[in-house]
């Protein structure tokens, strides 16, 4: 694939790392020539200075024919007018967008353009941590409403199946990893100590699972 970046801070660099890392082709832009002149060692894909919604930048970059874009500068609107310059002007297949403000990301979603919230995200899971402390956060689901969670089997636990679990906690179990090996277990997998259960759960359902592995046998 050809992946055009817009903007080249943290996450714009460490996407075309990992883009190249594995054997597809970047080209960034950034407005701010320094961060070239700092940090432009560090992938080998062409390096443009100026706007990450500008034209002619864009074609410089190859956008005519990448097969997607990602707008990551620091700033929303740059990001939303670069992602729907990319899918509108210039037709690119994936185009997707990073936004701060988790307001306009819902907006941009209905537009069409898939987005990355950071500070929703964030804020997600680290609401479920505080709220949650006994279980570990993997993943929280738009506003939080929703939590993926890894659990590790107790004795309080172990040896109910995952129906059992799943009726007892209004919990869905979506993998089970046992001795590094994972799977998606049917109804009547037996649970066993030290197993990993990745869990998802509704927020409002998290005290009653707590309060069912406090429970003593």
């Amino acid at each position: 694939m050809h992946v055009v970046i817009g903007g080249y801070g943290r996450t714009g660099r460490f996407l075309a790392h990992m883009l190249e890392r594995d054997g597809h082709s970047v080209a960034v832009i950034d407005r701010n020539p320094e961060v070239f002149e700092e940090y432009g060692q560090e992938i080998r894909g062409r390096k443009l200075v100026g706007e990450v919604f500008d034209r002619d930048t864009m074609i410089k970059a190859g956008i005519e024919k990448a097969d997607s874009y990602a707008a990551v500068t620091s700033g929303d609107n740059s990001n939303i007018i670069a992602a729907r310059a990319a899918r509108e002007r210039f037709n690119v297949p994936h185009v997707v967008a990073r936004i701060y403000d988790p307001r306009r990301a819902v907006l941009y979603e209905e537009l069409g353009i898939p987005t990355v919230s950071s500070v929703q995200w964030a804020s997600s899971v680290l609401l479920a941590m505080v709220l949650q402390p006994e279980l570990r956060t993997v993943h929280a689901y738009g506003g939080g409403e929703v939590a993926l969670m890894d659990l590790i089997a107790g004795p309080r636990i172990a040896g109910k199946t995952i129906s059992e679990l799943g009726q007892a906690c209004c919990v869905r179990v979506a993998v089970v990893s046992r001795n590094g090996i994972s799977m998606i277990p049917p109804g009547d997998f037996a649970i066993e100590l030290g197993d990993h259960l990745y869990i998802d759960i509704v927020r409002d359902c998290l005290d009653d699972l707590t309060a069912y592995l406090g429970v003593e046998e």
